[in-house]
């Protein structure tokens, strides 16, 4: 009998986090790696935030703070909320995790019992499949082709609903694709689950600020008051504001859920950072004015990528509407052999062969639920990229 739990054997590592240790063990041996896997942003910390955090700590403010956040913070969030949204929540139904990981990890353990579903939209975020299964619950899994631009239709999502689904995890803009909801394509998903309301939906918005070419960003709460009691929003300083170590992620939503996602913190890590907290309240009440100028770099970049990649043989990439990543099909690449010998098999073959014979690193899109794609992660520099990308042109063309 394994004396490890039942339970893990139902989860797998995170392959992105797999991909990014693999890609700094070959630099580190002293291979010629281009890192296309992580998915954060190659921006520092702006310095306001730098500075509050030093502020904090030159104040003494290290000590324990409420289990799932200082008020100062909470009090940031629901102007946030209503600032950015048009949302209204009291501190009462706002917590705050280390990172939008815990907190949605936290809501889901708080929630699911066995048997209850969750609709996942795939291509999805690595994790939750595996949150929900940690939590005992089943992920249900609901394709989004190319054909929609990756996007969940109503009536998938009408298939997918049962007597068994407790929730719908919403991702806009996407991890993996990018892919955004209009206002227009999110209601007509709303009204899908305004007719079953035994549905909650947990809204990841981790890349709100990060939208191209005219996007508007909005959350399933905003466009539909009627699932206002029944919506997690989840959100965060790492992508934006160039935070992803700070490990900051919070949520609002009701105080029954919200209560509950606090009594599973307490019990676990209790807060968060105090140094970080300081830190995120800067971010979120101080200047956002490095955000539209991030975004011009991240669209330059994305433009980049998009243009290099369709100029491969065998593969078709979509511009996304948001986020850092993008997420070609390569369907016209399987079935071959790479020049050195490998058979591409599917799309972890490619993945892996790209790796070992051209040094570039990215995360195969099995791990995101739809094949046969990759997921590439613009988030550093224009020349990383442009290399990268011509290495890429050059193993597809070599393909046969």
């Amino acid at each position: 009998m394994s004396f490890l739990s039942a339970t893990l054997a139902r989860v797998k590592p995170s392959p992105t986090i797999a991909v990014t240790t693999k890609a700094r063990e070959l630099k580190a041996a002293g291979k010629d790696v281009i890192g296309l896997g992580a998915g954060e942003p190659d921006f520092d910390t702006p310095q306001n935030i730098k500075d509050a955090a030093v502020a904090a700590i030159a104040a003494g403010k290290t000590k324990y703070t409420a289990v799932d956040g200082l008020p100062e913070l909470k009090e940031a969030i629901c102007a946030k909320f209503q600032r950015d949204n048009g949302l209204s929540y009291t501190p009462a139904q706002v917590t705050v995790g280390t990172g939008g990981k815990q907190v949605l990890y936290n809501a889901l353990m708080a929630t699911l019992n066995p048997g209850d579903e969750v609709i996942i939209p795939a291509p999805y975020w690595v994790s939750y499949p595996d949150m929900v299964l940690l939590a005992s619950g089943t992920p249900v899994v609901a394709e989004a082709s190319s054909q929609t631009g990756y996007k969940l239709t109503p009536e998938q999502l009408e298939a997918a609903i049962t007597p068994k689904t407790k929730w719908l995890i919403f991702n806009s803009p996407s991890n993996p694709t990018g892919a955004g909801y209009s206002w227009d394509e999110l209601k007509a998903l709303t009204d899908v689950l305004v007719r079953h309301p035994h549905v909650w939906v947990m809204s990841d918005d981790m890349y709100e600020h990060l939208v191209y070419d005219g996007f508007e960003f909005c959350t399933p709460a905003q466009v539909e008051p009627a699932l206002y009691d029944r919506t997690l929003t989840v959100n965060g300083v790492s992508k934006a504001y160039a935070m992803t170590g700070w490990r900051i992620g919070y949520a609002a939503g009701p105080e029954q859920v919200i209560g509950a996602i606090r009594k599973v913190q307490s019990q676990s890590t209790s807060n968060p950072c105090s140094i970080s907290q300081w830190a995120a309240v800067e971010a979120l009440n101080g200047t956002q004015d490095f955000i539209p100028a991030n975004n011009a770099t991240f669209k330059r970049r994305r433009d980049l990528v998009v243009s290099m990649l369709n100029a491969c043989e065998g593969i078709t990439c979509p511009t996304p509407e948001g986020a850092f990543y993008v997420y070609p099909l390569i369907s016209g690449c399987i079935g071959k052999t790479s020049a050195a010998g490998a058979a591409i098999t599917d799309d972890e073959a490619f993945a892996t062969a790209l790796l070992e014979e051209k040094g570039v690193a990215v995360v195969f899109g099995a791990a995101f639920g739809l094949s046969p794609c990759f997921r590439v992660s613009y988030a550093t520099s224009d020349e990383a990229l442009k290399e990268a990308c011509t290495r890429i042109q050059d193993f597809c063309a070599a393909l046969h």
